[in-house]
């Protein structure tokens, strides 16, 4: 499965998500759970990338359907979960993203996803459903999450996992790497690719080599951070 390769937009600039557009990446994760941007961010940074060929995932802090509705009428393609820990849970995320008769998702002809009336609904493309697993519950139900129609990919979150393995590794089903194979070997037999975020562009090759395939390398203001202290140091003599 070809690479699709993202990177997390922390900060909320429209700015960043238009650079980092235009660089070329597949995806940008615009993130209300842990970010600095608020909900008035997220429609600028989505209209920044218009044109591009890239896709524009907001994860929400929470499956709150009322939110998920709002981003995904502001044009958003997909949203990431995080904390997803069950298929009841994956399935209420799912019926929040799609219209009756198979959701429960607020019907409208002229929001942004439809060019406000100028493109026909069914036209739209059924938005990416990124279901996050970085808890011990996530990895031991990963198969009935992966079974869920709808959930389109299986994200891990790598630092949630090994905070919750530090202080529940006693119910775990393994350790780190394990867990990353059990949630690997789900995704696989129901046939969804797997998705993890990476700190150091040199952990990629190993990740691709695991079989993940959406894969985000480092946020924006871990790059600026870094950076800066690069910088910093480089000057330290002077």
């Amino acid at each position: 499965m070809k690479l699709a390769l993202g990177t997390w937009l922390s900060i909320g600039s429209p700015v960043i998500a238009e650079l980092a557009a235009q660089c070329g990446f597949d995806w940008v994760l615009l993130d209300l759970e842990h970010g600095c941007g608020t909900e008035a961010t997220i429609l600028p940074q989505i209209q920044a990338i218009r044109g591009t060929a890239t896709s524009a995932i907001v994860r929400v802090g929470a499956p709150h359907p009322e939110l998920i509705a709002r981003v995904l009428d502001w044009g958003a393609h997909g949203i990431m979960v995080p904390h997803v820990n069950s298929a009841a849970e994956a399935e209420g995320i799912v019926r929040a993203t799609r219209y009756a008769p198979h959701g429960s998702r607020g019907f409208s002809r002229t929001v942004r996803a439809n060019d406000y009336g100028l493109r026909p609904v069914e036209a739209v493309r059924p938005p990416l459903v990124m279901a996050q697993i970085e808890t011990v519950e996530g990895v031991k139900n990963a198969t009935g999450i992966a079974l869920v129609d709808g959930v389109d990919v299986l994200f891990i979150g790598p630092a949630d996992l090994r905070h919750d393995l530090q202080h529940r590794g006693d119910t775990a089903p393994g350790d780190y790497d394990q867990c990353l194979s059990l949630v690997l070997e789900a995704a696989r037999n129901a046939g969804k690719p797997v998705g993890i975020l990476v700190r150091d562009p040199a952990d990629l090759p190993k990740h691709r080599n695991l079989g993940f395939t959406h894969i985000a390398v480092d946020s924006d203001l871990a790059i600026l951070r870094k950076s800066y202290l690069q910088t910093l140091t480089a000057n330290t003599g002077d």
